[in-house]
C-alpha cells in the first residue's frame, strides 16, 4: 500500500499533495470563474426549507455525494482537500490510520436531496477523498421540507 516509506513519511507526503491539489484547485476554478468552496448546510438547508429530520442510521454512502460541511465549510474546497496549514495534524492522524488498516468511527452525515453535509469527520470524508475511496460509512440524518411546504399551503 505505501511501498518503503513508512506510515508517517506517507502521512506526509499525502497531506502536501493534498494541499497543493486544494491550491490548483482554487486556481483553476478562479479561472474558469467558478466557486471552488465548499458548501455550509446552513445556507443550502435554508434554500431548501429543510425544517424538518429523521435519523435514517448508518449507512455506506457515496464518498462523491458528500458536498458540504456543517460548519468547517471554509477549512476544505469544494473537493474536500485541505486549505489551512492548521488541519495538518489531525488530517494526518486520518491518515495513519488509513495506511495502518484501522477502523474509524462512522460519520455522522445530514442529507438533502441526494446531497449530503458531514456533521462529524470533515477530515475523514477529505481523506477518503485524497486516497480514492468510493463509499464511507456514516450515521445519516435526512432534513426534508415542511409538509406542503414547496407547493405553498400551511402544514
Amino acid at each position: 500500500m505505501i511501498g518503503f516509506m513508512s506510515v508517517e513519511a506517507q502521512a506526509e507526503v499525502d497531506f502536501d499533495r493534498a494541499r497543493r491539489r486544494a491550491f490548483f484547485g482554487r486556481l483553476a476554478a478562479r479561472l474558469r470563474r467558478e466557486c471552488s468552496r465548499l458548501l455550509a448546510f446552513d445556507e443550502v438547508g435554508r434554500g431548501h426549507l429543510a425544517h424538518n429530520r429523521r435519523r435514517l442510521g448508518l449507512r455506506d454512502v457515496e464518498v462523491s455525494k458528500i458536498v458540504g460541511s456543517m460548519g468547517r465549510h471554509e477549512d476544505f474546497d469544494r473537493s474536500f482537500m485541505p486549505t489551512k496549514a492548521s488541519l495538518a495534524e489531525r488530517w494526518k492522524r486520518v491518515d495513519r490510520a488509513f495506511h495502518s488498516g484501522l477502523d474509524l468511527p462512522a460519520l455522522r452525515l445530514y442529507k438533502i436531496g441526494d446531497s449530503y453535509f458531514v456533521e462529524d469527520g470533515n477530515h475523514r470524508v477529505s481523506v477518503a477523498r485524497y486516497q480514492g475511496m468510493e463509499t464511507i460509512e456514516a450515521d445519516v440524518t435526512e432534513f426534508f421540507p415542511l409538509y406542503g411546504a414547496h407547493q405553498g399551503r400551511a402544514a
